[in-house]
């Protein structure tokens, strides 16, 4: 299954501004701003935190297995982004407050997070966590998250697994990601990417505080899928190349809080007839394909979620999307609350058969399996 968590807090903390905090802006940037001359360089980086409570309880509880973590951020117009680089994600090391400044605030809000204190100018507490004034965020380096970006803007899916395993094993109290490029805990390693002469751009991401449809995500991944097919039998190859394919009792509107069983059918379209059989073939239950966590892409049937709006994908073809089977047919689960609610979504469907033979099939089914997740 796929599970999206949005973030509970986040903030831009400014190396030029200082104690000035940017807790309710839309907009989340790394950036690297200099001189003309290529001196008195100044960055900015992101923290956001994610309440991860109910994941942790839904793995103790064995409903959660093997999970993978992967931190989403959308585009919103990155700027001269030169060459090839990397964005890090570290669990930060100590407590902050998110704050309600904005970049654009005259004059400047000190309550919040900045550059300069982790909960704003009136307790003055440092990044470090003791008396000793630190600036720029504070992290662990041992554990990271990081991905690579080539010449061109893009949205990010990191992989933090790492990161968020230390927190569900108490390695390390969840306070977040900070999330930079390379560089030093007060940005005065000139060895890095931070800390260069080299005029890197601009990354932009939505933030929790935007009106668009684009704020973060942690996205859990992990395989539910099941297969006990009991006395049922498989569809033949040459079913599948004819199959007449649909949802059983989708309904238009599910409660974002609901946990939804979907049953699906798949049947051949003109089945043979059998004059012994006093059952009509068209009712006849079989399972479509079945897949495994070690071949992921591979034979199986799978579901997609788009927006129809938008037309962005949501749940990808992948490891959390395999579809399940039991003594009664094709099934697969899904949680509506990691999906944002009052839009309109819908399912599509890939069915693989054969593959990595000259008989390899691969069929979509897209036919207006819309659904509405409302409050």
């Amino acid at each position: 299954m796929n599970y999206f968590i949005f973030p509970e807090s986040d903030t831009t903390i400014y190396q030029a501004t200082g104690s000035s905090n940017t807790g309710l802006d839309e907009i989340l940037e790394v950036t690297k701003t200099m001189s003309t001359a290529g001196s008195n360089v100044k960055v900015s980086r992101v923290l956001i935190k994610f309440d991860i409570t109910d994941i942790s309880g839904s793995i103790v509880d064995g409903t959660i297995t093997n999970p993978k973590f992967y931190l989403n951020m959308y585009d919103a117009n990155s700027q001269n982004l030169t060459t090839s680089q990397e964005l890090y994600a570290y669990p930060v090391s100590s407590s902050w407050v998110e704050g309600e400044g904005t970049r654009g605030d005259s004059p400047i809000t000190l309550e919040g997070a900045s550059w300069k204190y982790r909960d704003g100018s009136t307790n003055k507490s440092f990044w470090s966590g003791s008396a000793t004034e630190a600036e720029g965020g504070a992290w662990y380096d041992n554990y990271y998250g990081s991905q690579s970006f080539q010449f061109e803007t893009s949205d990010m899916r990191m992989d933090v697994t790492p990161v968020v395993n230390k927190w569900l094993d108490s390695t390390y109290v969840n306070d977040g990601f900070i999330i930079k490029r390379s560089g030093s805990f007060n940005n005065e390693d000139t060895n890095t990417d931070e800390g260069s002469s080299e005029r890197l751009g601009e990354f932009k991401f939505f933030s929790r505080n935007t009106h668009t449809i684009y704020p973060p995500k942690l996205e859990v991944e992990w395989f539910d899928a099941k297969w006990n097919a009991g006395s049922l039998s498989a569809l033949s190859s040459t079913e599948l190349e004819d199959l007449s394919f649909y949802m059983k009792s989708l309904r238009p509107e599910y409660k974002e809080k609901s946990k939804v069983k979907f049953r699906i059918v798949g049947r051949a379209k003109y089945p043979t007839k059998s004059y012994s059989n006093t059952s009509s073939e068209y009712l006849t239950v079989k399972t479509l394909p079945s897949g495994s966590v070690e071949n992921i892409g591979g034979d199986g049937t799978y579901y997609s979620v788009r927006d129809t709006q938008t037309e962005d994908v949501i749940i990808p073809y992948g490891t959390g999307s395999l579809v399940s089977c039991d003594s009664t047919g094709n099934y697969f689960n899904l949680w509506m609350n990691g999906l944002q609610s009052e839009r309109y979504y819908k399912f599509e469907f890939k069915v693989i058969s054969g593959s990595n033979t000259v008989d390899e099939t691969v069929q979509y089914y897209d036919d207006d399996f819309v659904f509405k997740v409302v409050r």
